[in-house]
């Protein structure tokens, strides 16, 4: 059973230097700003929608955005209450669904990518994100990791065309945060410690920037009918 109301991420642009998960955050919102501007349509569907922490990314492009969680969240958000596998929606009724760091957490990740072919219109596009590092969290219900690889496989044994595959920071990114997650709490706890931190490492992975080893990536298929 998932616990309701827990505390969840509320807004993409309220994320500070001194932030726990800045250098996570940097990259995957900037991506996900990309592929929202690229490719979203007038009708959304946030699948896991928690709080809608990005619905302001969709602002002057979504006439209609439907959030959709398994279990209602801590602002009471969430419009339609249903497991991401098997959604309470009709089909082809969606221009674009969107889904940020869920898919990890759904035990049958592929049944979640088919129900977002099912729900999409012809030509809608599934922008969807999720790591490929990350520590152990909302446990038990953490199920997965993703490599590039993986997620094309998914979407398109699932019936998608993948546009892009967009890696959410390097590697130094990836070191700054393993360190933020490594280090005794009474630092961490510390902003000053977290803003050095952030900084360093953000302007070594933009200095150095290599995707070999990413924390995360975000994904985008179109769902082409043939």
């Amino acid at each position: 059973m998932r616990e309701e109301n827990i505390e969840r991420f509320s807004d993409y642009s309220k994320i500070a230097k001194d932030d726990h998960y800045y250098l996570v955050y940097k990259p995957l919102i900037l991506d996900l700003e990309y592929a929202v501007k690229k490719y979203a349509g007038a009708r959304v569907l946030d699948l896991g929608c928690g709080n809608k922490p990005y619905q302001g990314m969709f602002r002057g492009i979504a006439k209609e955005y439907v959030g959709c969680d398994v279990v209602q969240s801590s602002m009471n958000k969430v419009d339609v209450i249903c497991e991401a596998t098997n959604i309470t929606l009709p089909d082809s009724s969606f221009d674009t669904v969107f889904s940020t760091q869920v898919i990890e957490h759904v035990e049958d990740h592929q049944a979640l990518v088919r129900e977002a072919f099912r729900l999409l219109k012809p030509g809608g596009h599934f922008i969807v994100s999720g790591p490929m590092y990350w520590h152990l969290h909302e446990e038990p219900h953490d199920f997965f990791r993703f490599t590039k690889h993986g997620f094309k496989y998914i979407l398109e044994k699932n019936g998608f065309t993948v546009l892009e595959i967009l890696s959410n920071g390097g590697k130094w990114a990836l070191i700054g945060q393993v360190i933020i997650h490594t280090m005794p709490a009474r630092l961490v706890r510390l902003k000053l410690y977290r803003t050095i931190v952030n900084s360093i490492f953000s302007y070594l992975d933009k200095k150095y920037y290599n995707d070999f080893n990413t924390m995360n990536y975000v994904v985008v298929g179109k769902k082409v009918v043939k």
